[in-house]
């Protein structure tokens, strides 16, 4: 019989990761390892990103924004000369624009087979406003993700109608910009000629064939680019460009289009309302609606709507300055005439464009936490109705004894 010995001098066998003694690639491993370190720091960095921009850019504009003007003046301004009736109006409007936008939400939801009451659509729109005051552009992924998980629906499909509902505001005020351009020629013109060299300036600048050449010229470039390159930012801005038209085709081929518009156009009237009613509530204001009647409020309205698309914490920051620069456009001649006068108007505009951000954004912390209150006891109801439904008797699936 031949003694087989074993071989002292063999390479031990380290177990594998998966407990079977198979070797495995740990160089492999050790080399992705940095890479994945770096992809997880690059999203941190982001994420902070998003946090500390907003809160940066408000913080900023703030300061340039009272770096000459007294904060104690502003405050009385608002305690002597405001009329709250009309502050109170105005916040009255604005929740019913959002009530407004829920219901346009649930037609567009209805659409993607997502069938949810208008009770939980409010508290989405509530909540998106909410969390936007602390994380920009983080509440319409929030209200995205509460609906989907509320009524088990998909998120792509739900987070792709919220895009669809963003496009269409995007689309308004759009078209709102190029009527009020149209509306307002007269006294937006007046406003530059104020300042005869940048009106010459802006002149030339607009009949030169130089400029028309070179927006031809970049129109042609970037449509040859995206059209003829490929690289994985072209695949996704024609990704995103697919979604854009995508989200207005779902607008297109919904039910109830007549009611989606009647919606759209009460939740902007709303927003016309909301301002028009506040230029009540100071006697400056009451002076320019006085003069420029209507035209004032839409560029007002028009002005702070774009502004809201600068990164900031609930458009804290951009929003005030935008409107005491839409004012001054309006502002009669008295107003502006000497050095005191300027003073004061931009105390004043100040005091109006800071009122009502302010008492905005008081509005919407109280909805937000009302907002938290409604869904955790939602929460809790729908789950004892599910612990109700686990808890009564199930039917024997077995097949019933045949009796002779």
């Amino acid at each position: 019989m031949t003694i087989v010995k074993p071989d002292t001098h063999a390479a031990p066998v380290t177990p594998g990761a998966d407990g079977t003694g198979a070797p495995t690639d740990d160089g492999a491993a050790l080399s992705h390892a940095p890479a994945a370190v770096k992809d997880r720091r690059r999203c941190l960095l982001t994420k902070v990103l998003k946090i500390v921009i907003p809160f940066a850019v408000s913080v900023g504009l703030c300061w340039i924004l009272f770096k000459d003007i007294d904060p104690a003046e502003v405050v009385e301004v608002v305690r002597s000369e405001c009329d709250f009736r009309f502050i109170a109006l105005n916040l009255a409007l604005g929740v019913a624009a959002m009530v407004f936008r829920a219901m346009r939400w649930g037609i567009q939801l209805r659409a993607i087979g997502v069938r949810a009451p208008l009770h939980i659509l409010c508290y989405s729109i509530f909540g998106t406003y909410a969390v936007n005051l602390l994380f920009p552009r983080l509440g319409e992924v929030w209200r995205s993700g509460y609906i989907a998980y509320r009524q088990r629906a998909g998120f792509s499909e739900v987070f792709g109608s919220m895009v669809a509902d963003r496009l269409a505001d995007t689309l308004t005020v759009m078209l709102l910009s190029a009527a009020t351009l149209l509306i307002a020629y007269g006294p937006i013109a007046d406003f530059v000629r104020t300042y005869p060299d940048a009106y010459r300036r802006l002149a030339d600048l607009a009949s030169s064939p130089w400029l028309w050449a070179g927006i031809a010229a970049v129109i042609g470039g970037t449509w040859i680019f995206f059209k003829y390159v490929r690289n994985p930012l072209t695949r996704k801005i024609r990704q995103f460009i697919k979604g854009f038209w995508g989200g207005f085709a779902s607008i297109v081929s919904m039910d109830h289009k007549g009611r989606w518009l009647v919606l759209t156009a009460l939740i902007w009237g709303c927003y016309y309302m909301q301002l028009y009613v506040a230029f009540f509530a100071f006697p400056f204001t009451r002076e320019i609606i006085g003069l420029h009647g209507a035209t004032a409020v839409l560029v007002c309205m028009v002005l702070t709507s774009i502004s809201m698309g600068v990164p900031s914490n609930g458009g804290i920051g951009p929003y005030q300055i935008t409107m005491i620069f839409a004012l001054r456009i309006f502002a009669p001649a008295a107003m502006l005439a000497t050095a005191d006068a300027r003073e004061t108007f931009q105390v004043n505009a100040a005091a109006f464009g800071n009122l009502l951000i302010g008492v905005q954004t008081i509005l919407l912390v109280a909805l937000g936490i009302v907002t938290a209150i409604l869904i955790a006891a939602d929460k809790r109801k729908t789950r004892r109705m599910g612990a109700h439904e686990t808890d009564r008797p199930q039917p024997d699936s077995r097949p019933a004894r045949r009796i002779n």
